[in-house]
Parts: structure tokens; sequence; C-alpha cells
């Protein structure tokens, strides 16, 4: 489990509200690299088109929970081979296993903040992106009850 959310140099979980939130599943390798700063999807993912001001973080290992979410400070295109924020080993670990694309939006992002109570995984799990809101995440305590309020 993570415990960032106890550590004394936390980000504050302060976030108005009604923040727009995209709720997106993270492997281990793309969990690491949201730390980094980043978050790639493929251009051709409807939520590199879409709205909203933070990035949520649906950890499918080893917590399987939403533990922390981000505000969205940019979104770069890029395309494979060209200078950008992702390496080859970027693209490797976190776009081969799941696309051929070749453009991807890269959502940039400042420190992950902890959620105060991770939303759980009840059984339903996060597939594609969730929309919802910060008080969402905050008052949603299992996937189950987010998906009830999110747009999924």
């Amino acid at each position: 489990m993570d415990l960032d959310r106890f550590s004394d140099d936390t980000p504050a979980d302060d976030a108005p509200g009604d923040g727009t939130v995209c709720a997106v599943a993270t492997q281990p390798d793309t969990f690491e690299r949201c730390r980094r700063g980043f978050y790639p999807a493929p251009r051709s993912y409807e939520r590199t088109r879409k709205s909203f001001e933070y990035m949520a973080f649906y950890r499918t290992a080893p917590v399987s929970a939403i533990t922390h979410y981000a505000h969205v400070e940019n979104r770069v295109v890029q395309d494979r081979g060209e200078p950008g924020p992702m390496s080859e080993a970027d693209w490797e670990a976190t776009i081969d296993p799941f696309s051929e694309e070749r453009r991807v939006v890269v959502f940039e992002f400042g420190e992950l903040i902890p959620l105060d109570s991770p939303v759980e995984n009840d059984g339903t799990g996060l597939r594609g992106a969730w929309y919802c809101t910060i008080a969402d995440l905050r008052t949603a305590g299992t996937l189950s009850a987010l998906a009830k309020r999110a747009d999924t």
C-alpha cells in the first residue's frame, strides 16, 4: 500500500470539489511515469480530446484502487521518434503493450496528490476513462459507488 498520504511533505488534497477529473487505469510502469509528471495516451483515445482539469489514477497493482490525482498543466502531442516528454523506453513500456499508434498526447502535471481515502476496487475495476469530479473521488469509497456518479 502507498504511504504517500501519511508523509509530511505530500501536497494537500485541496482541489476544488467541482474540479473535473478523468480517471484512468495505470499499470505499475505507467504509474511510475505519473510520479515523474506525465501520462501518455494514444491520440485515438477519446480522453485526448475531452476537457478536464485533473487526472486520477487507478492502480491495477499493487493496490487495485484510485490512490492519487494531479492537476493537468499541459498536453503535448508527440510522434514516436520525435523529441518530447517520452523516451523510447517510455514508449516501449507504456504504449507498445496496448497500441500500435505512433502519436500520443502526453498529459503533464506536477506532484501527485494522494487521496485521503483511496477509491477501492470492489470487483468492478476501471476500464477506459471515467469522468467525474474531485468531490466524487473524495466521497466514493468504492469503484462501484464512483461508477454511479461518473460518466463511464
